[in-house]
């Protein structure tokens, strides 16, 4: 019996009824998450409180926390993939050997950020604008998180390696302890309270850090006592062409699809700046909402990718389905309900961030306007995991360039030129309509391929 428990345990992805498999895997993911994406949201609160240039500049800076977690989460895509074939496969010497390079790629990727941080945080700002209190702002501000982003790095790394042996629950208490402690230290640095000194906004960058390096720490620790499938040592940190070449196959198109956000996000607030700084902010805030909302969705799309790959490994196609169609309904469920709140409440969503009679003006047409691509977002979403799962991630890059580069930003273009800046946020919804298409055509292309 005991034995019978244990075999339960290992290999819980190949035999768990899917959908309590799904839950299981996902909820400890979507808690930790939904706690990620609260702290971001009090973040922009605490940091509207300095003034309204404050929270532009954080928005400005937004692309490269963007590039940062792609590179972060996109390696570690790969990474995911491959640790739980090769566990569906029971070729464990090869699962520990990806675990290990995993580490070793994400300090590599750190060391890159600490040079951009250093040399390029001033120049990053004073090609969007020629404000320099925003530029002041967004250079002190992005020069820290990237400075210190060893600790994002590492936290994503070992949060995706728990994540892939079915370990969940620490993931959740990873995220959740990094981000209270960030929710914590924001008003503390930011205004100087209990003795502290007032940094502002760098006191903004810092709670995040120290965050991330907590949440990182907590990791390693979860990762050398519990995690027994895997086994980490600096010795085992060897490069392996052949790994890192697999790893980057599926990796490097996860890293370019979330990377493609940053370029969004970017020329998004230099057509905005035409307009007006307010509309960049309220651009600002719009995606420090919508995290609410997709956050959950991207912890379902964490759950979702070790089950698939594990039961690709496994060559169990009934079970791939299952969980694929399981995600696609609770994803819709969850983007209904954000939509219904942006569409009733979205005044009272601004307030919080002490917005104008001006930002509420151009806010709350805008908010009820981009939230009506969520109908769309949950479906594609759990299409793209399933593509990356099997090792099609070129699927899932391909519908993210036609969403957010080659139908997005051009149609934003083009209706700036109208003069309306309530056309522009239309561009949001058809770009999305637009993947649900891309979307639903590779789908049946990827399904092919899992007849066994």
């Amino acid at each position: 019996m005991e034995n019978q428990k244990e075999n339960l345990q290992e290999n819980k992805m190949g035999v768990m009824p899917v959908n309590r498999l799904l839950l299981t895997m996902s909820i400890p993911m979507i808690i930790s998450m939904l706690i990620q994406a609260l702290y971001n949201v009090v973040d922009s609160i605490f940091v509207s409180r300095i003034d309204e240039e404050a929270l532009t500049a954080v928005s400005l800076v937004f692309p490269v926390q963007t590039v940062m977690i792609a590179v972060a989460t996109g390696t570690c895509v790969g990474v995911n993939a491959i640790l739980s074939k090769r566990l569906g496969e029971k070729r464990m010497e090869e699962a520990d050997k990806t675990a290990n390079i995993a580490i070793l790629l994400a300090v590599l990727s750190y060391l890159l950020f600490l040079i951009i941080g250093i040399f390029c945080s001033r120049f990053f700002f004073t090609v969007q604008t020629g404000d320099a209190k925003i530029v002041s702002y967004g250079a002190s501000y992005m020069r820290i998180v990237c400075m210190f982003s060893f600790g994002l790095f590492l936290q994503i790394c070992f949060e995706r390696l728990l994540q892939s042996t079915g370990r969940t629950i620490f993931t959740m208490l990873m995220q959740g302890t990094g981000a209270i402690i960030n929710i914590i230290l924001d008003p503390i640095l930011i205004f100087g309270y209990f003795g502290f000194p007032k940094m502002g906004i760098a006191g903004a960058a810092a709670a995040t850090v120290i965050g991330q390096i907590v949440g990182m720490l907590l990791g390693l620790f979860f990762n050398l006592k519990v995690n027994r499938e895997i086994h980490l040592s600096i010795r085992k940190m060897t490069f392996d062409g052949a790994i890192i070449k697999e790893i980057y196959m599926i990796g490097v198109p996860a890293i370019l699809m979330q990377s493609i956000s940053s370029v969004l996000v970017f020329f998004m607030n230099k057509i905005l700046l035409g307009f007006t700084s307010t509309a960049t902010a309220v651009f600002g805030i719009y995606f420090k909402l919508q995290s609410i909302v997709f956050m959950p969705i991207f912890g379902l799309s964490n759950g979702l990718i070790p089950i698939v790959a594990y039961n690709y490994g496994a060559k169990n196609r009934e079970r791939m389905i299952k969980a694929t169609k399981y995600s696609m309904i609770y994803a819709t469920a969850i983007m209904l309900v954000g939509l219904l709140l942006a569409e009733t409440i979205p005044g009272r969503l601004l307030l919080m961030f002490d917005a104008s009679e001006n930002m509420l003006a151009i806010g709350i047409p805008a908010i009820r306007i981009l939230c009506t691509c969520f109908v769309f977002a949950g479906f594609n979403i759990m299409a793209s995991s399933l593509f990356q799962a099997v090792g099609d991630s070129i699927y899932s890059l391909v519908a993210s360039c036609i969403r957010q580069l080659i139908v997005l930003l051009p149609a934003a273009y083009l209706l700036a030129l109208t003069g309306i800046l309530d056309a522009v946020w239309l561009a949001f919804p058809i770009a999305e309509i637009a993947s649900l298409a891309v979307c639903i055509f590779y789908l049946k292309k990827s399904t092919k391929k899992l007849d066994f």
